[in-house]
């Protein structure tokens, strides 16, 4: 299991590298006395702002992986094939395709940024996402420190077993 995490945590790293770098100015919580984005909107209801989706395919071999997506019309967004990884782009569809770096797929959110890694006006900061679920008695297996501020990520299991990411690059 440390194996797999510091694979994941290798993943995270190159993932957030691979893809631009975004500042935003943060003001003070009156609720919490922690550090949320300026534009963090309050959740209500059931309806999160999770950002962007993609998915994270674990491919066995990336050139092959990437040349039958190309014929799927999907053409290549970011990523760096000399460490293993591509971010491919059909319309607002985003598919990442890692080579040994993780086991499975992992669905992935990005609250604050929109299908082209561009900020979005209003998103439900990852750490207000958090508390959220945590009121749905959901079981994370990663948590961002609610005491920060910026880029953080949580992460659970469906169901069915499958990884999802919400990782928040601003």
């Amino acid at each position: 299991m440390e194996k797999m995490q510091v694979k994941f945590l290798s993943f995270l790293i190159v993932f957030g590298l691979g893809f631009y770098s975004h500042s935003i100015i943060f003001k003070e919580s009156i609720e919490n006395n922690s550090m949320i984005p300026s534009n963090s909107v309050p959740i209500q209801g059931e309806n999160l702002k999770l950002g962007a989706f993609s998915i994270s395919l674990s491919v066995k071999d990336l050139e092959n992986s990437k040349a039958f997506y190309e014929k799927l019309g999907f053409e290549l967004f970011g990523g760096d094939k000399s460490k293993d990884y591509l971010i491919m782009k059909n319309e607002n569809c985003l598919i990442g395709l890692f080579q040994g770096m993780f086991e499975g797929n992992i669905l992935t959110f990005n609250p604050g940024w929109d299908e082209n890694a561009q900020n979005i006006d209003e998103f439900h900061d990852v750490r207000e996402i958090q508390k959220h679920l945590k009121t749905e008695n959901l079981d994370l297996t990663s948590e961002a420190d609610e005491n920060s501020s910026g880029p953080a990520s949580l992460m659970l299991y469906d169901p069915d077993g499958n990884l999802i990411l919400i990782d928040q690059h601003r």
